[in-house]
């Protein structure tokens, strides 16, 4: 049995996320049906963690065990002809039997696109987040500095049913930063881990920072976190391990 890695890219505008939902389309499940047409049997994917619907990706990471002794090369080459448009296999390589994807992951980074013209290009509307309203960019410069450290982040994540296990948390944020790129307000951040919708919470907030209604010095201290950003301005950048 071999332990295979590959790391995916997609567009996750038309997917309920990474995780397989009934009925539904996702990124697992489309996976995991063109691996079991290559196998011949069932796959199961473990990816370094769920994007929630709507949320895109540059560089997921994702593993499985694989019978068939195909190449990577030419299993690369084979799930981008069968694989929705949408989504394409970046790189595939042979990796060592433990390896886990989520867990033995130390660090991603996200990026969170606000695109602040006037005008949303049609070619944009997808991968951005339209606000042309005006903003203290400055400030909100300043709040995610602040994020920057460990830090209980319970006020910026969503409830699961990971809740009920009383899993810790507290999240270790290596750095924090809002930049603007042309028309492109980007908020970059990388940490040790990510709970469930907290980059958007906390976009959400530094918004709320924007518009004058929190205090940039007391973005941690927020009950409950401001709107929850919309997911489409929400990639995953990069894994590092």
């Amino acid at each position: 049995m071999r332990r295979i890695r590959i790391t995916l890219s997609y567009d996750g505008t038309d997917y309920h996320g990474w995780q397989v939902q009934p009925g539904l389309p996702t990124i697992e499940a489309a996976v995991e049906a063109v691996l079991a047409e290559i196998e011949g049997a069932p796959v199961n994917v473990e990816a370094s963690g769920r994007t929630d619907a709507g949320v895109h990706a540059l560089a997921q990471v994702a593993a499985f065990h694989l019978r068939n002794p195909i190449p990577v090369e030419n299993l690369q080459r084979a799930m981008n002809q069968t694989l929705p448009r949408d989504i394409r296999v970046l790189e595939a390589r042979e990796t060592h039997d433990s390896f886990h994807a989520r867990f033995d992951a130390v660090a991603k980074t996200y990026e969170y696109r606000i695109l602040r013209s006037a005008i949303c290009s049609p070619f944009d509307r997808r991968f951005v987040h339209h606000h042309p309203y005006p903003l203290d960019e400055a400030r909100m410069a300043e709040a995610a500095r602040v994020l920057e450290g460990e830090h209980d982040f319970t006020s910026f994540a969503t409830s699961d049913e990971s809740d009920e296990l009383g899993r810790s948390k507290v999240r270790r944020i290596f750095s924090s930063a809002v930049t603007r790129e042309g028309e492109r307000l980007v908020y970059r951040v990388r940490g040790s881990g990510f709970l469930k919708h907290m980059v958007r919470n906390i976009v959400g907030v530094l918004i709320e920072v924007g518009k004058g209604n929190i205090d940039a010095a007391k973005v941690l201290e927020t009950r409950p976190p401001g709107p929850t950003a919309p997911a489409r301005g929400l990639v995953l950048v990069n894994v590092e391990y």
